[in-house]
């Protein structure tokens, strides 16, 4: 009788939700916040701007997925956080498990495992045995309205595991279980029939609980029981908010909480420059392989124009069209700074004033609407990731890695081969190479302003990655590669991480495998995965730009309720980083009549890579804290050295030079004047020998 107790207890709550409606908590009025938050939207409806048709869901989904009967409103639940790990380990149990590695700790969606398989980080959940008893738990550790589940088989590169049906039951307790039922038969979830898609199953009518299981009935015949789930699920009222998560942030900026199409990122953008047309300027630098523009936003306090001696900024995302955080980032970083400029935020005008900024928010727009049409659960870990045609945008970029160290090998550096500025080979600029359009128009826009600092946003990781990317050795994997500017790089790696909400937080779960918390939050690129070809190691060998790579989530495609968290944790860092434009040396290279010279080589003392001055003279050397040597070379010119100091406080220190025209250019200068050849010494000796005899 006690599971008719339950029965009977679980109406009841349902029954009591259905007559406190008129009674709103502050958990009911928290959620309401969160799936009504549509700021912008109503700014574009004074504009006339058109607007999603009444009741539409945020994020588009299959409608296979969603069984007979289920309800519209099931949808609007978010996710609990199993990939997200606000579900933390100890709310997570299982009947049995093979090994440690493979505990239900580690059955969450879209979690990776490493290369090698029976570690300590595989890619899944398996239960120890192969029957029908077998189950995975959750707690909420509060009473939720549960709408669905989705499942994904184990995350391997060789073994092949996952279940193809399974039930579900609910309890209050953990110790009376009632089953999901159609009429008087235990309900049966058809689930995976491979391992990597990911397959949503909504009940047919929402159920509230605390604790749910799931319960494999049948599985891959040539594997067993392994799975990655997550739960869908809204929190119910709580008078005592006993059950309230730990640690939970909100934020109060007045921002646009919503994933945004191709169509409304562009009419976002076109808000925000109409909001702030003075200080914002909308730009594309090309199109995609469907022909959408990669539009960017340009902030600064002229736009338009490069002004002498104030730094070039970017930050871009989207390159991978399936990691959305850094899309949805970059569009409420581009608000916030409106908003925060109009107010007159001390902090956001200086940086407005001082630099000029850059938002490129999608790279790959043709591989986000892949990934968003599924939606945030179901795009899997990289359904959208590649360009149209196949290519992955980051890792599309000449390998100058290889020409450089080449060259170094030959001896060539610096006097037949510069230690800067590589060329791009001739085969890589060819119609027929394999590079994406999306790529070929970075490059352009690369060339064309003079970045001084980038970053790009990435997903599925909490971590910041710095050059160079590649190995030197081809057959390594993994191998520590820093660049002459290492030192630098890892400061401007830790100015991000450091001040990330969870970067460097010894206390939390890693994302998949690795646990960047012991390096700070950050990592050489190359002693992570060695990748050839990367928009970071093409930055900074081919221009003046310092690129790195924040990996701003373990969740790649959150849901949207999740936004405003992860604006708040990642909000401080990209202004900081933005911030680091300002420290080393700056100045201005110019001939003795005031004239700035373009092309002079800056070269800095014990640091093997040199930068090269824009078209108006004007550079800037991204340093650490110090006193350097600085030499200043441009053909034509006699070389100049001077000892620049850089201090602890933000803002780059002033570096002029003053060249003079060397003798050789003089007297090139004369004999072209005069329309005359230079005489070699051989002809000089003998004309003076047939004037002695």
């Amino acid at each position: 009788m006690m599971w008719l107790q339950t029965l009977l207890l679980l109406g009841l709550v349902g029954c009591l939700l259905d007559a406190c409606s008129g009674h709103s908590s502050d958990d009911e009025i928290f959620w309401k916040k969160f799936l009504s938050r549509r700021h912008y939207q109503r700014v574009s409806e004074k504009r006339a701007a058109p607007t999603p048709a009444a009741g539409k869901v945020p994020k588009t989904r299959s409608a296979a997925s969603k069984p007979a009967g289920g309800s519209d409103s099931a949808l609007d639940c978010p996710p609990l956080g199993l990939e997200t790990l606000k579900i933390d380990d100890f709310q997570l149990h299982a009947s049995s498990m093979r090994h440690y590695g493979l505990g239900p700790h580690r059955g969450r969606l879209n979690i990776q495992g490493g290369l090698y398989e029976d570690d300590m980080y595989d890619g899944g959940w398996c239960a120890g045995r192969s029957d029908p008893l077998q189950w995975f738990e959750v707690d909420a550790r509060r009473l939720m309205k549960f709408t669905g589940v989705v499942t994904q088989g184990r995350s391997s590169l060789w073994l092949s595991d996952w279940v193809s049906s399974y039930k579900v039951l609910l309890s209050n307790d953990s110790h009376s279980w009632v089953t999901l039922k159609n009429g008087s038969r235990d309900l049966i979830f058809s689930a995976n029939r491979e391992k990597e898609i990911p397959v949503l199953n909504l009940f047919p009518k929402p159920v509230v609980a605390r604790y749910i299981r799931i319960n494999p009935r049948s599985w891959y015949a040539s594997g067993g029981i392994c799975m990655r789930v997550e739960i869908m699920g809204c929190p119910m009222p709580d008078p005592n908010n006993y059950y309230r998560r730990r640690n939970e942030v909100t934020t109060t900026d007045n921002l646009d909480f919503r994933h945004h199409s191709y169509k409304e990122m562009r009419q976002l953008m076109k808000v925000v420059n109409e909001m702030c047309p003075k200080i914002t300027r909308i730009y594309n630098i090309g199109k995609s392989y469907n022909g959408q523009k990669l539009y960017a936003i340009e902030i600064s306090d002229n736009p338009g124009e490069h002004e002498l001696g104030e730094p070039e900024f970017r930050y871009t995302a989207g390159s991978h069209g399936n990691e959305v955080l850094g899309r949805e980032l970059l569009l409420l970083l581009m608000q916030f700074m409106c908003q925060e400029y109009l107010s007159g935020n001390t902090r956001i005008r200086r940086l407005v004033d001082e630099t000029r900024i850059h938002l490129l928010p999608s790279i790959n727009p043709d591989g986000y609407e892949k990934a968003s049409e599924a939606g945030s659960e179901l795009s899997g870990w990289s359904l959208g990731r590649w360009s149209q045609d196949g290519l992955d945008i980051h890792h599309n970029f000449p390998d100058l890695n290889s020409v450089l160290w080449e060259a170094e090998a030959r001896r060539w550096v610096p006097r037949k081969f510069h230690n800067h500025h590589v060329p791009i080979p001739d085969w890589y600029r060819s119609t027929n190479a394999t590079v994406a359009v999306e790529t070929r128009a970075l490059v352009s826009w690369m060339e064309k302003i003079p970045f001084v600092l980038g970053g790009n946003l990435q997903g599925g990781e909490l971590v910041v990655t710095f050059p160079f990317d590649r190995t030197r050795s081809v057959t390594a994997l993994r191998e520590a590669t820093p660049t002459a500017d290492d030192h630098v790089f890892r400061w401007l790696a830790f100015s991000y991480a450091s001040t990330h909400r969870l970067m460097t937080d010894g206390n939390r779960r890693v994302c998949h495998t690795d646990d960047f918390t012991k390096e700070d939050g950050t990592i050489n690129g190359a002693l992570w995965h060695t990748a050839a070809g990367s928009m970071n190691d093409f930055s900074y060998l081919h221009t003046n730009c310092f690129e790195l790579s924040m990996y701003v989530g373990c969740d790649k495609f959150p849901h949207e309720t999740e936004l405003p968290e992860e604006w708040e944790n990642n909000r401080e860092s990209l202004l900081v980083f933005m911030e680091q434009v300002h420290r080393g040396i700056k100045g201005v290279v110019r001939d003795v009549q005031g004239k700035g010279i373009a092309n002079a080589i800056i070269s800095v003392e014990g640091i093997n890579h040199d930068i090269r001055t824009a078209s108006d003279g004007d550079y800037w050397r991204l340093l650490n804290p110090g006193e350097y040597r600085v030499t200043v070379r441009a053909e034509g010119f006699s070389v100049s050295s001077k000892v620049c100091a850089v201090g602890y406080d933000i803002g780059a220190s002033s570096c002029d030079f003053v060249l003079g025209r060397s003798n050789l250019s003089r007297i090139r200068e004369i004999m072209q004047k005069f329309n005359k050849q230079p005489i070699s010494m051989r002809q000089r000796l003998r004309q003076r020998r047939l004037l002695d005899t």
